[in-house]
């Protein structure tokens, strides 16, 4: 480091600065501190999940800790509260550490304990965002889009670009807790450089759709068998306007519980429906293999192979096979892994009904009976579980 100004030696003003301990601020800091946390998480028998980084897993016979670390923040939890209070002590004498007791309040997501299990939310925070756009008295709205609306660039320009950046800022984080929003989000961050007054009306109505529905957030319910993976994959063709580009989404499902999602627009142009239905089944694929990897690491077995659900039949039958004809010659390659999961047996595709593709809320604007449909019922369940669903479908 250079010496800072007004403290230079006179004798040796070329001289740099040995920094004996990473200073806060640094570029270096983050990553001295994450060497210095795992280093002494490793030496007491920790390991540092392939999946997931900022995950450190103890497994010693029954006994298993997890560790969650964002930068100082940390959440801690295990099977043995004995193990736990043990570890904690470690933790103190070797770290200036302060113990909030059970989790409630983490990087603006609040967690609550019910009778379904485990809720997460953001509705401190939602209100924070409705009150930095003035909304909080804003008339609501029942979707967050208008039904079979696409933005463009073209129009007037929107007059206070860091009003409009800030918003979306703030609305992609809320997507954490609220994937029926993300479609939405994801159209009105597309246009960051140069917004228009609709895309600001855009924004607008969906904040207003968030000051109907603050209380909506996730909840994850307990069981004692985690079941099997189900997936539901979907493409919006050449959706957005400007670049005829593609808008796939995905959403996934441990069971009952509503694990993850996206709405993302992809980098190519498709020639035909197989093919985006394809790359959207091998973003999707690429996501289940991720969670399989993240399970594994937390010592937990999923009995059955995950489940791919889509309702392009050209796109499943590609899948099983790769027939080279004009259709898929084109197709890139590395697309082709989804074949190799298929073949292998560690992955089952499967055709589902457009009426029951749930993954289009993550693709396009949808009328508010199918979206509220998707919305309050996020397995389809018409009986009970994803299970009854992927019954009436199978052939």
């Amino acid at each position: 480091m250079e010496q800072p100004p007004g403290y230079i030696d006179p004798c040796f003003p070329d001289h740099v600065c040995q920094l004996k301990k990473a200073l806060y601020g640094l570029k270096q800091a983050p990553r001295a501190w994450f060497q210095r946390l795992s280093s002494f998480l490793t030496h007491l028998g920790f390991s540092c999940s392939r999946a997931d980084p900022s995950l450190f897993i103890f497994h010693k016979q029954s006994d298993i800790i997890y560790l969650l670390l964002y930068v100082n923040d940390i959440i801690i939890t295990g099977n043995n509260s004995s193990l736990l209070d043990s570890f904690t002590c470690k933790l103190n004498s070797e770290f200036a550490t302060k113990d909030l007791g059970s989790l409630s309040y983490f990087l603006g997501l609040e967690a609550s304990s019910t009778s379904d299990g485990l809720c997460i939310s953001q509705l401190k925070y939602a209100r924070d965002i409705l009150s930095r756009a003035q909304l909080l008295d804003s008339k609501l709205v029942h979707t967050p889009m208008v039904v079979s609306q696409h933005l463009s660039v073209d129009g007037p320009l929107f007059s206070d670009l860091t009003l409009y950046r800030s918003l979306v800022g703030a609305l992609q984080y809320l997507t954490i807790t609220r994937p029926d929003i993300a479609y939405a989000v994801n159209s009105v961050s597309q246009y960051l450089h140069a917004p228009t007054e609709d895309h600001f009306l855009a924004v607008k109505r969906v904040l207003r759709y968030v000051k109907g529905t603050l209380h909506f957030g996730l909840t994850f319910h307990p069981s004692s068998s985690p079941g099997a993976f189900v997936a539901y994959s979907d493409a919006d063709w050449a959706g957005c306007l400007d670049t005829r580009r593609l808008t796939s989404g995905y959403s996934i499902y441990l069971g009952n519980n509503f694990v993850s999602w996206s709405a993302k627009k992809q980098p190519t142009v498709s020639r035909s429906s197989c093919e985006f239905e394809y790359c959207a089944l091998a973003s999707t694929a690429a996501e289940l293999v991720w969670l399989t990897h993240l399970l594994r690491n937390l010592q937990v077995s999923i009995p059955q192979q995950p489940l791919l659900l889509c309702d392009n039949k050209s796109a499943l039958f590609l899948s099983s096979n790769p027939v080279s004809h004009k259709r898929a010659k084109h197709v890139e390659l590395d697309y082709h892994f989804l074949h190799e999961l298929v073949v292998a047996g560690k992955l089952r595709t499967q055709h589902v009904p457009s009426h029951l593709q749930v993954a289009d809320i993550f693709t396009k604007s949808i009328p508010r009976p199918l979206f509220e449909f998707f919305r309050s019922n996020p397995t389809l369940s018409l009986r009970g579980g994803v299970e009854d669903i992927v019954e009436d479908i199978t052939p």
